[in-house]
C-alpha cells in the first residue's frame, strides 16, 4: 500500500522576493558610492538580509554571495547544503563547491564569468565568516583583481528599517515584555535560573512567539558578577540581586532588552542601578537624526563623569539592530563613532554598569530613531525591580 503525503514546503522566505530585491538595489547603490564593482557578502547576517537564508549550514566553510550591480546575483555554497539554500533564499544562481580546498577555485570561477579581471573587489573583513586563509586563497586565485574593505557597506544599507521590518521588529519586542515580565513574577526565595528560564519559554510560547531563555543570560546573586552567563541550577536568595538580558525573535529579527531586579533589598545593585536609568535616559535623548554615534555615546558617559565614575562603564553604550541580535561590523554607539543616525535605524542601549564589588547591574532600551528623536519600543519599564 503506498501511503500519500501532503506536498508541504520545507522552508519559505521570511518577506517577499521584492523586499530582498529591493535590499539588493540599496546595496548596489552603496556600492556605486563606494567605487566597488562586486561584492562578496559572507557575514551570516548579511546573507539573510539580501537573500533569506540563514547561513547555518556555513559554518566551517564561507558561503558568499556575489553580487554585481546589473547583474543576478550568485550564491557560492557547499554542495552538502544545496536543498537547503534553494527553498530558504531568492538566489536562482547557485554554484557548489565540495571541500574546503575546493571553495577559492569555485568562487574565483564564478567571479571570472562576471568579466570583473583588473576591477575592485569589496570583501567583508572585519566581519565573522571569512578568515585569513579564505582571502589568500581568492587574491592567489585572482592576482589581477583588487581588493577593498567593505565591511560597513551591507551593515549601513540594513541599518534603516522598512516598515515591513518594524511591524516583525515590534512583535518580537512584545514577545521579550513577556519574557521580562515572566522573569519579575517568577521571582521568589529559592527559586532557580533553570526554573525561571523554563517559566518565560512557556509564558512567550503561550502568547505565540520565540525566546530562548535557556540560551539567554540569566544570572542570579553572586553569578551576576559574570558578564554573561546561561542559567544554572543556581537558586536566588532573599537581598540578592537578579540579572537578564533576553530578546524576543521573529523571522530573524531580535529585539533585545536587559533589566536588573533586587529579591528585598541589595545596596549595591541599587546604586548601580540608578546611575544606569540616568546614563540611559541620557543617551535616549541624545539619539535623533544627524546626531553621530560617538556623540550619543558621549552623551552617557558625562553623566558618570559627573558622578565621577566613570570607570562603571566599560563597554560601548548600544549598537544597531535588525537580523540576529548583533552581526560584527555593524554600527556601534562607542567613543569617536563618526556613523551618522538617520530615521527609521533601530538601536538596543545596554547601561550595564561594573561596580567596585565586581557587580553587573543595568538596564537598557530598545529604540526606533524617528524624526523627533526615538521611540522606546518596550512597554517594561526601565526601573529597578523589587521583588
Amino acid at each position: 500500500m503506498t501511503t500519500a503525503f501532503s506536498a508541504v514546503p520545507l522552508t519559505a522566505l521570511p518577506f517577499p522576493k521584492t523586499e530582498y530585491e529591493r535590499r539588493q538595489l540599496k546595496v548596489f547603490e552603496a556600492m556605486e558610492r563606494a567605487n566597488l564593482d562586486a561584492l562578496l557578502v559572507t557575514a551570516h547576517g548579511h546573507l539573510q538580509y539580501l537573500s533569506g537564508y540563514d547561513g547555518l549550514g556555513a559554518y566551517f566553510m564561507p558561503f558568499p554571495l556575489i553580487l554585481v550591480p546589473g547583474q543576478k546575483p550568485t550564491f557560492v555554497v557547499r554542495e552538502y547544503e544545496l536543498g537547503s539554500v534553494r527553498p530558504g533564499s531568492c538566489v536562482q544562481e547557485i554554484l557548489p563547491y565540495r571541500e574546503q580546498f575546493d571553495f577559492a577555485p569555485v568562487c574565483a570561477d564564478a567571479i571570472r564569468r562576471y568579466g570583473l579581471t583588473g576591477r575592485t573587489i569589496g570583501l567583508e573583513l572585519g566581519c565573522w565568516n571569512l578568515a585569513p586563509a579564505d582571502v589568500s586563497a581568492l587574491q592567489a586565485q585572482l592576482p589581477d583583481m583588487k581588493f577593498a574593505d567593505a565591511t560597513r557597506l551591507v551593515a549601513t544599507v540594513a541599518a534603516v528599517k522598512t516598515e515591513m521590518e518594524l511591524e516583525v521588529m515590534r512583535f518580537a519586542m512584545e514577545m521579550t515584555d513577556v519574557a521580562v515580565r515572566s522573569f519579575q513574577r517568577s521571582l521568589r526565595e529559592g527559586t532557580t535560573e533553570v526554573e525561571v528560564a523554563a517559566n518565560i519559554d512557556r509564558d512567550v510560547q503561550k502568547a505565540g512567539g520565540v525566546v530562548q531563555a535557556t540560551s539567554s543570560t540569566l544570572l542570579f546573586g553572586e553569578r551576576t558578577k559574570l558578564s554573561h552567563g546561561t542559567p544554572k541550577q543556581h537558586p536566588i536568595r532573599n537581598n540578592e540581586p537578579a540579572f537578564i538580558e533576553i530578546g524576543g525573535v521573529e523571522k530573524g529579527y531580535a529585539c533585545g532588552l536587559v533589566r536588573s531586579a533586587v529579591l528585598g533589598r541589595h545596596a549595591e545593585t541599587e546604586l548601580l542601578h540608578s546611575l544606569s536609568i540616568e546614563v540611559l535616559e541620557a543617551v535616549i535623548s541624545a539619539i535623533k537624526p544627524g546626531a553621530t554615534a560617538g556623540e550619543v555615546d558621549s552623551a552617557g558617559r558625562e553623566v558618570l563623569t559627573r558622578h565621577g565614575r566613570p570607570e562603571f562603564l566599560n563597554h560601548r553604550v548600544g549598537y544597531q539592530t535588525g537580523i540576529r541580535w548583533v552581526e560584527r561590523g555593524n554600527i556601534s554607539l562607542e567613543p569617536g563613532a563618526t556613523d551618522v543616525l538617520e530615521p527609521n535605524m533601530t538601536l538596543h542601549m545596554p547601561i550595564i554598569l561594573c561596580g567596585e564589588s565586581g557587580y553587573l547591574i543595568g538596564t537598557s532600551e530598545h529604540v526606533l530613531v524617528t524624526e523627533r528623536g526615538a521611540e522606546i519600543l518596550s512597554r517594561t519599564p526601565h526601573t529597578l525591580y523589587c521583588a
